[in-house]
């Protein structure tokens, strides 16, 4: 199983621009990359930020870019998003009775869980009871799972990053039924954070995403401001076989030299210097 993880691409009404970059651009970057050398993949999974005010126009925007594509796409809200403008424009989005945008499908024997971790007017993650409980259902029903969601469940040891994951209420919640279902979640992915980290919480491995705009610098003293630049994008490619999961960080903006060599001992010996 091939999958396409793509995260925080914030798109905005066209025309505008989001941290000094295009962000309609970037995401087209990453798409044409995708079309180029991933139409094996079997899911793209976009774990919002869909866009970057919650705008009608940028979720216009985001429809009119999804054409063309090796396989289906599943998208995700993020706290940058609006659900119900969202809705209106794709009103044939699957969601939960309660209205979120939680849902699932089984896919090679494995349950795909796409999570709504997002709560109005405010940037932190929420996963309240509700969604637990409909959460609850999808691991009881499967024997193996792999979890998609915007926000990072547990706290990174970055103060200001650190308050807007989700919120110590719904955390106790959320990882106590993480760890009544660890012998069958294979993975936590997320994005939110726009940077690649890696662990594992509550016995299971995850990971995060770089964003398609900019990107965040680490900080593990601030305890206010998130810092971030207009670094090199890239999304990854999720591989999955059996009982090994393998993701690869796809830069897709690089337009430089490229060098080539073989890998053989010989091909990297020092070149002797002409007489």
């Amino acid at each position: 199983m091939k999958l396409v993880h793509i995260s925080d691409i914030h798109l905005t009404i066209p025309g505008e621009r989001m941290g000094g970059l295009d962000p309609h651009r970037r995401f087209a970057q990453a798409l044409d990359e995708l079309r180029v050398k991933h139409a094996d993949a079997h899911r793209i999974i976009i774990t919002g930020d869909l866009t970057h005010w919650g705008e009608p126009q940028a979720y216009v925007a985001l429809k009119d870019a999804l054409v063309d594509l090796p396989c289906p796409v599943r998208l995700l809200m993020g706290n940058h998003d609006d659900r119900t403008n969202f809705l209106r424009v794709f009103p044939d989005q699957p969601r939960d009775s309660n209205g979120y945008v939680n849902y699932a499908e089984d896919l090679e024997g494995t349950r795909l869980i796409f999570l709504d971790t997002t709560a109005p007017r405010t940037h932190a993650g929420h996963f309240g009871a509700d969604r637990i409980e409909w959460l609850k259902a999808q691991l009881q029903e499967c024997s193996r799972a792999r979890l998609f969601m915007h926000h990072n469940v547990m706290t990174l040891g970055q103060p200001a990053e650190d308050k807007i994951a989700l919120v110590d209420a719904d955390r106790l919640g959320f990882a106590d039924l993480l760890r009544k279902h660890t012998d069958k979640i294979d993975y936590l992915h997320f994005g939110h954070i726009h940077a690649i980290c890696t662990g594992t919480y509550c016995g299971i491995p995850f990971a995060s995403v770089r964003s398609t705009g900019n990107q965040s610098l680490p900080d593990f003293t601030e305890t206010e401001l998130l810092h971030g630049a207009p670094m090199a994008p890239s999304f990854a490619v999720i591989e999955v076989h059996e009982d090994t999961t393998v993701i690869h960080d796809i830069p897709f903006t690089w337009d430089g030299p490229v060098f080539s060599s073989g890998t053989g001992w010989d091909d990297w010996a020092k070149p002797v210097a002409a007489e």
